[in-house]
């Protein structure tokens, strides 16, 4: 039997961009596309003793930017959010992705975009009485943007793969509680979940539905004149526990 790794992308970049900030390759959609890949070959090997298992799929979950024009909410100018750095980032890194092998791209959609929200900080500042609402400028304000089918898809496979008997474990990266459904269903039809929360500290509800609490982030991709296994400063610690 083999194993299938289930990656919600969302949850991934944004751990990617806490753990390894300072890695300038955080912009580049070759090398992040490089290491989801070997984080999830990397979680294929278990133990010092253990051969390492075989891979059914590499499944990653997200939804395509957004990529229309919205006018700002303060200074009224349009904005293409199309041509933004994000944008073209993250249809690099689906392409990119969709070229690994064993990968498996799934996509939901996202609703939104024609509403603003003030952003945490500038809310804050305005409770405490440190600014005015005549201070506010479109960098306080946020698109009110949510995905759909995300998780519900993560939801469907991590059954489907249970039921139809394609694998005997699951590993998930992600650090929601919403699977936890989905995973009660596959232990009990014995197929081993193992979660990979990237040291997000994980809901109590959740650590107890699972078979096992891993967490591992490979090495980045290095340049070529550097060392293949270099890492970021002061980071080997946090590669695995």
């Amino acid at each position: 039997m083999s194993t299938a790794i289930l990656i919600d992308g969302a949850f991934f970049l944004v751990r990617l961009n806490s753990l390894y900030h300072a890695w300038p390759g955080l912009s580049d959609p070759d090398q992040v596309a490089t290491i989801i890949h070997r984080t999830a070959l990397g979680m294929l090997k278990q133990g010092e003793t253990e051969a390492r298992r075989n891979l059914y799929r590499i499944f990653f979950y997200d939804c395509p930017p957004l990529q229309k024009r919205v006018t700002l909410p303060v200074s009224r100018q349009t904005r293409n959010y199309a041509q933004t750095d994000m944008a073209t980032f993250r249809l690099s890194l689906h392409a990119r992705l969709r070229a690994k092998r064993k990968m498996a791209l799934r996509l939901g959609t996202l609703k939104g975009g024609t509403s603003w929200r003030l952003k945490a900080p500038a809310t804050q500042e305005l409770l405490k009485g440190r600014r005015g609402w005549a201070s506010l400028t479109d960098d306080d304000f946020e698109l009110d943007l949510r995905q759909k089918g995300v998780d519900m898809r993560i939801g469907l496979d991590m059954a489907s793969l249970t039921l139809k008997r394609f694998v005997d474990q699951i590993i998930l990266i992600s650090g929601d509680a919403d699977f936890v459904p989905a995973a009660k269903l596959a232990r009990r039809e014995g197929v081993d979940v193992i979660l990979n929360p990237l040291w997000k500290p994980i809901p109590e509800d959740l650590n107890e539905h699972i078979d096992g609490l891993r967490n591992y982030l490979a090495r980045y991709a290095a340049p070529a004149a550097a060392e293949a296994d270099a890492v970021p400063s002061g980071a080997d610690d946090l590669l695995e526990t």
